[in-house]
Formats: structure tokens, sequence, C-alpha cells
């Protein structure tokens, strides 16, 4: 079944405003600008990590939020659990992000029980997965949308330097759920193949919103 947003972005582009823990652009004000500029730049959404910085782009963008809540240190720490997902949705997410890997939940939920409670709450769920398997799985628990996110972050998935083109046309082809390609696409012709595999939309992230990762590269590349 097509959910809810599907149209609107459809081809199009889902921005990443997101900072790592002690980066200097972690502040919320920022990441609000962040998400104005992707909103001025023709994004149709944004994916923004963390309640307060959710709530905060709701309130001043005019774009559909896929919120996300990173917390822990190892397993699963994207949107952990069903506590983490109803956060969200109150800060106001339209989709909510979370783990769909095989990995146990630090609650001791299953992912289905986290897209119960979310439809339940009135939004939506994006699976954020690392294999084939993990994304045939989440589709038929119920995630509305399977994003490609986790792929060559968790064992037992190719870890490569490019976007996983192959998991995004594996999935495309397999399942109903609209797939969202995501994951070290760095410059717009890999989103445009990653459309063209079979992709409904593309996340971009550091390649965009990242600037002291990107000063950092040319850094090094400098660097005799």
């Amino acid at each position: 079944m097509t959910p809810p947003l599907a149209d609107a972005l459809d081809g199009r582009l889902i921005v990443s405003c997101q900072a790592p823990p002690g980066d200097p652009m972690r502040h919320t004000d920022t990441l609000v600008r962040m998400t104005l500029a992707a909103q001025a730049g023709g994004a149709a959404a944004v994916r923004v990590n963390d309640p307060e910085v959710v709530a905060a782009a709701v309130a001043a963008a005019d774009l559909p939020v896929i919120g996300l809540w990173k917390d822990g240190d190892s397993g699963v720490l994207i949107t952990p659990t069903v506590r983490h997902a109803l956060a969200l949705v109150d800060a106001g997410a339209a989709v909510v992000a979370a783990d769909a890997t095989a990995r146990p939940r630090p609650d001791g939920s299953t992912f289905a029980d986290l897209v119960g409670a979310v439809h339940a709450a009135g939004a939506l769920v994006m699976a954020d997965v690392s294999t084939f398997d993990e994304g045939r799985e989440a589709a038929a628990r119920g995630a509305d949308f399977v994003g490609t996110t986790l792929s060559g972050y968790v064992p037992g998935s190719p870890v490569q330097s490019a976007p996983d083109l192959d998991l995004v046309a594996g999935l495309a082809a397999a399942i109903d759920v609209p797939v969202i390609a995501e994951g070290r696409i760095a410059t717009p012709e890999q989103a445009a193949r990653a459309l063209r595999a079979g992709a409904l939309s593309v996340v971009v992230g550091t390649a965009i919103t990242a600037p002291t990762a990107l000063t950092r590269a040319f850094a090094s590349a400098l660097t005799p």
C-alpha cells in the first residue's frame, strides 16, 4: 500500500539535517537553519535527530519532518524504544525513522510493536535497515517506508564506500513499500542513480550538511 507523503517525496530529495555529538553545528538553532536552507534549496522533506530539534524544525519550516532519536552507545541506536518513537510523534514528526535490523531492542520490544504504537499515534514509520532480509521483514511488519540507511554500518551488511544501490534495487523489486535510498550518497549523480535503481526518494546528509566532516576531508587530502 502506498503511504501518505509518498507522492510528495516521489523522485525528490530528503536532506538529513544532523550533527554528531561534540560538533559545533550541533545546536538547535543551527539545525533549524539547516532545515530552512534545505527547504530553500528544494528539498521535499528533512530528516532530523532529537525531539527538541524535531519540534523546532516543524515549527519553523513548511516541510514534512522525518524524526529520529539517536540514543545509546552500541547496538540499536536509532529510535531504540517505543518511548523514543512516541516522543518524536509528540514533537510533530510526520514520519518516525527507527532501526529495523535484527538486533534486540533495549526495551525488549519488537519493531512491529514500535510500528503499531506510532501508527496508533497518527504518524508513519521509516524502517532503517542494513540488509535485504531486514527490509523485507520490516515491510511485512508494517513499515510505511524502508530505507537503506544502515547498510555497511551493521555486521553482516556489505562495507563499501559507495551507496548500496544493489540493496536499493533488490528491495524495490521485492516489496510493495516505497524504498528510500540513504547512506554514502555523495554526489548528485549518485542520487540520480539511486532513483534509477528504484528508490522513491533519496536522503543526503554529510555531502550537504556536514561542514566539519567535509573540511576534514579536504584538509587530510592536503596533508603531506
